[in-house]
């Protein structure tokens, strides 16, 4: 039997998801037991002949649906775009009707996290959205409670809703944006093993 893993799923353009993605799996790494399996969506092209590789040039390697339907908890994350989940994110959880009829993920717990070059900059709403496909699939959201002494300190990002960044093109996590995140990562692979433990 393989060991159990959390998936950290995140689309980012710029480098700001990709850094809060890397600091949830430290996160997850903490938890002995489980690991954390980081992976990423293609873009979406507006030329239509234009074909992906099948294997990302650099970063993490794309998500399989399988390895979605295979997972005991996840990480989803999103630059904000608009306020609102980037398409190639959106676009990969469009084609998961099969997982949603197997009840593939019902009862896993989840939660989301975004960066966006602006404050604020539509943060809660992306993450609010993020939950929706979520709670369809009957996955259980995990947010960052106010127990977290960084919640409370943050001048940058971070929300109950979700681990979030602020910066321009791929800046690096302010302190409590990194603790944020290896929080979460923590908490949710904690969540994770005692759900599975249970079923």
């Amino acid at each position: 039997m393989t060991e159990p893993y959390v998936l950290v799923l995140y689309y980012s353009r710029s480098g700001g998801t990709q850094n809060l993605a890397l600091h949830i799996a430290r996160g997850v790494d903490r938890v002995a037991g489980i690991t954390a399996r980081v992976r990423t969506v293609p873009a979406v092209s507006t030329e239509t002949e234009r074909v992906a590789p099948p294997v990302p040039d650099a970063g993490a390697v794309y998500c399989s649906k399988q390895e979605l339907a295979d997972c005991a908890g996840l990480a989803l994350g999103s630059a904000t775009r608009f306020g609102n989940i980037a398409a190639p994110l959106k676009y990969f959880l469009d084609g998961t009707a099969d997982l949603w009829m197997s009840r593939a993920l019902v009862g896993k717990p989840a939660s989301v996290f975004t960066s966006s070059a602006s404050l604020h900059g539509g943060q809660e709403s992306t993450l609010l959205s993020m939950m929706i496909p979520l709670l369809h699939h009957g996955m259980l959201i995990q947010g960052i409670p106010y127990a977290e002494e960084a919640l409370n300190q943050t001048r940058t990002g971070g929300t109950p809703y979700g681990a979030s960044h602020f910066g321009a093109d791929g800046a690096q996590l302010s302190p409590h944006e990194a603790t944020l995140a290896e929080a979460l990562g923590e908490r949710l692979a904690t969540a994770a093993l005692k759900l599975a433990a249970g079923s």
